[in-house]
């Protein structure tokens, strides 16, 4: 399992040095003594069918969530192979049980290592059936491409390495979303820009943040490029979005006509070693 994973999840030490980032890390898939009558009670956000996977060898986990991501994502022409593809660059799937500091409550990761100590990722519990009530209330006018909400059955927050952003929890997305249009409403005098024309920003939902850094990529109600809403690059240096009717390919533009496309993206964007 890749390196950097020990060290981001490693547990604060006694002195309040800055190394370590929960006061409480469980390794599940290296306690195979630990109950789930014990975990479940301790975490009560973990599915069982995670706790069942960290029983498994490390090359049965990677195969299991594989084929779990392929049954669960709708059809794209690309992904089985980019799935297969990226899979096969992993060496290991683990269980983590966080606790960030003393009185928050359990949570339950997904880590996936990359071989070669060249990074990994790490994804939070699917959507539950009350949050994916409230996101869509949350967004009445608004109708979520089918694959974004696939995905958050799969992970309800998902991230490159130790960025403690990524992609936002659904239960985040309302505060994300009004916290956006509050930072646009500074700009209100020079306008966002995209396609040559003055964009509407409440037609624009942050559903990616970069850490710490300006950037977004946002769905936007303006674009149906697949019958769902399409997804563009927001810079909060140039105030502009991507051109969505650039002839360069979406990998240049940031112009992605589904989720998956631009998920697809994500992954092939693997972090050099630290």
């Amino acid at each position: 399992m890749d390196r950097h994973i020990g060290e981001f999840y490693s547990t604060i030490s006694d002195d309040d040095s800055p190394k370590g980032c929960f006061h409480s890390v469980i390794a599940l898939h290296d306690n195979p003594d630990i109950e789930w009558e014990f975990i479940s009670e301790q975490c009560p956000g973990l599915c069982r069918g995670w706790f069942e996977l960290s029983r498994l060898g490390a090359a049965d986990r990677v195969e299991f969530i594989r084929e779990y991501w392929l049954s669960k994502l709708p059809y794209h022409p690309n992904l089985s192979q980019f799935l297969i593809n990226f899979f096969g660059l992993l060496d290991d799937i683990g269980v983590f049980i966080v606790q960030k500091k003393y009185d928050d409550p359990f949570e339950a990761h997904l880590v996936y290592s990359l071989r070669g100590n060249s990074g990994f990722y790490r994804g939070r519990t699917g959507i539950s059936e009350g949050n994916l009530a409230e996101l869509q209330r949350a967004f009445p006018n608004y109708i979520f491409p089918p694959d974004y909400l696939a995905f958050l059955h799969i992970h309800d927050g998902f991230s490159k390495s130790s960025d403690c952003t990524g992609i936002a929890p659904s239960q985040n997305l309302e505060s994300l979303y009004n916290n956006f249009q509050l930072m646009l409403s500074q700009y209100e005098e020079i306008g966002i820009t995209g396609n040559g024309r003055t964009v509407d920003p409440k037609t624009l939902i942050p559903f990616y943040e970069s850490f710490g850094m300006p950037f977004y990529q946002c769905f936007w109600a303006e674009w149906y490029p697949e019958n769902e809403m399409g997804n563009v690059y927001y810079s909060g240096l140039t105030h502009s979005i991507s051109n969505t009717q650039s002839s360069v390919s979406s990998l240049e533009s940031m112009a992605f006509p589904t989720f998956l496309d631009w998920l697809m993206f994500y992954l092939e964007q693997v972090e050099e070693p630290i």
